[in-house]
C-alpha cells in the first residue's frame, strides 16, 4: 500500500505538526506534500528529501512569510499536487490540505485539527483584527464567502474524516455535514520515573506559571498577560507569532517572553514550572496535556478540547470567561487548591492521550478502512 502525507504548512512546530511527525514515523517511506516548508526550523523533524512543496515555495520570501497574503492562491495549491501513484493519502489539515484531488480508487483520509476557524465560527473576529476600511472589509467578506464555498466543496473530496476531539467532530458535522471518527492526537509524555523523581514535593516546584503557544490573537495570550500584570506573579511564555511584538509591549517585568525554543529547552520549562496556563479555546490542545505529563496542574478556559482532557479539582481548574479578571480569579483558586493536586493522578490522566494509544487507534482505523474498501 503506497501512502502519501499532505499537510498545510511546515513553517513552525505546533500541535498539528506533532501529529504529522507521528504519522511520518508510522509511514517512514511516505513522501510529505506541503504548501510551504522552512528547512531551517523544520528540517530537524522533516528532512528535505521527504518534502514536496507546492508552487508557493517559489515565491519571494516576503510573500512566503505572510500567509494571509497568499489566501487567494490557497485553494489552488492542494489541487496541483500529483498524487496519482498512491493508494492512500492522509491529509493533516486545519485549512486547505483536504482539498487535494485523488484518483477514484485512492482512499483519502483527513485528520482534521479543525474546520478552518477563520472561515467559519471565528470569521467575524478574524475580519475585525485585520484593521481595514469599510470598502476593503466588504471585499474581504465577499472573498471569505467564496472560500467557505470552496472549503465546503473540498470537504466532499474526503473519503473518511478523523477528528482530534469531540469538539472538532461537532464542527465537522455542523459545517461539512460529515461524520468523523475521533482519535485524540499523540502527546509526548515525559519518562514516568523522571517525572516522579522531581514532582512529588510541592516545595521543589518552580515558582513560575508557563504558557507554550503560538502568539496569535485567537490564542488569547494577551488576557493572560493582563491578568499576570495585575497579579504580579511570574509567567514564562514560549512561542512565536504575529502578536509577539504587541505582547512584549504590554508585559510587565514579571513576565518573560522567550520566543521560539527547541524541544529540549521547552521540556525543561515544563518540568520546572508551578502550573500551566491555557487561555484560548482550542480544538484539542496538546501543550496542556504535555504539562500534565509532568504532573503539572493546568488552568484552562472552559471550552473546546480542554473539556475533554482536564478534570477540574483533580488535574487543574477551569475559568469561565476570557477576561483578565476571571483568569486571575482562576489563578487564585488554583494556588489555593495546589496541595490537593496529585502529580501521579495528573500524569495518569495524561497517559490517556499517549503516542502509543494514537498509533494503535490509527492502525486499527486503517485496517477497518482497508477492509471496507476491499469489500466494496
Amino acid at each position: 500500500m503506497k501512502v502519501a502525507l499532505v499537510h498545510d504548512y511546515l513553517t513552525r512546530m505546533g500541535g498539528a505538526e506533532r501529529v504529522l511527525l507521528e504519522l511520518a514515523r508510522m509511514w517512514p517511506e511516505a513522501p510529505i506534500y506541503t504548501f510551504l516548508y522552512d528547512q531551517e526550523k523544520m528540517g530537524k523533524y522533516f528532512p528535505a528529501e521527504r518534502i514536496h512543496p507546492s508552487f508557493l515555495q517559489k515565491l519571494p520570501k516576503w510573500w512566503r512569510s505572510r500567509p494571509k497574503y497568499l489566501l487567494p492562491l490557497m485553494p489552488m495549491a492542494p489541487e496541483t499536487f500529483d498524487l496519482r501513484e498512491f493508494d492512500v493519502v492522509i491529509s493533516s489539515s486545519s485549512a486547505f490540505a483536504k482539498g487535494i484531488i485523488t484518483r477514484p480508487k485512492t482512499v483519502h483520509i483527513n485528520y482534521c485539527h479543525n474546520p478552518a476557524r477563520f472561515l467559519w465560527d471565528y470569521a467575524n473576529e478574524y475580519l475585525g483584527q485585520q484593521n481595514v476600511g469599510n470598502a476593503r472589509r466588504l471585499l474581504a467578506k465577499l472573498f471569505m464567502s467564496y472560500l467557505r464555498l470552496w472549503d465546503k466543496s473540498a470537504s466532499q473530496r474526503v473519503d473518511y474524516f478523523i477528528a482530534n476531539s469531540r469538539a472538532t467532530a461537532s464542527r465537522i458535522s455542523k459545517f461539512y455535514r460529515r461524520e468523523a471518527k475521533i482519535i485524540y492526537p499523540p502527546v509526548f509524555l515525559a519518562d514516568k520515573d523522571q517525572m516522579l523523581a522531581g514532582n512529588n514535593i510541592v516545595e521543589e516546584q518552580g515558582d513560575y506559571f508557563l504558557i507554550v503557544s503560538q502568539l496569535t490573537p485567537y490564542k488569547k495570550i494577551d488576557i493572560a498577560i493582563e491578568a499576570f500584570n495585575k497579579l504580579g506573579l511570574p509567567l514564562v511564555i514560549i512561542g512565536e507569532g504575529s502578536q509577539e511584538e504587541y505582547l512584549r509591549s504590554i508585559a510587565k517585568p514579571n513576565i518573560r517572553l522567550l520566543g521560539w525554543r527547541q524541544d529540549q529547552e521547552t521540556t525543561e520549562y515544563y518540568k520546572n514550572c508551578y502550573a500551566f496556563v491555557f487561555p484560548g479555546e482550542d480544538d484539542f490542545g496538546i501543550a496542556p496535556v504535555e504539562a500534565m505529563g509532568w504532573g503539572k496542574p493546568v488552568l484552562a478556559f472552559n471550552a473546546g478540547g480542554a473539556r475533554e482532557t482536564l478534570l477540574p479539582s483533580m488535574t487543574g481548574e477551569f475559568f469561565e470567561a476570557q477576561t483578565p479578571e476571571v483568569l486571575a480569579d482562576g489563578v487564585r483558586r488554583l494556588r489555593a487548591n495546589y496541595k490537593n493536586y496529585s502529580p501521579v493522578v495528573i500524569r495518569k490522566r495524561a497517559e490517556k492521550f499517549s503516542t502509543e494509544i494514537f498509533k494503535k487507534e490509527m492502525m486499527e482505523f486503517m485496517k477497518k478502512v482497508s477492509y471496507n474498501e476491499n469489500k466494496e
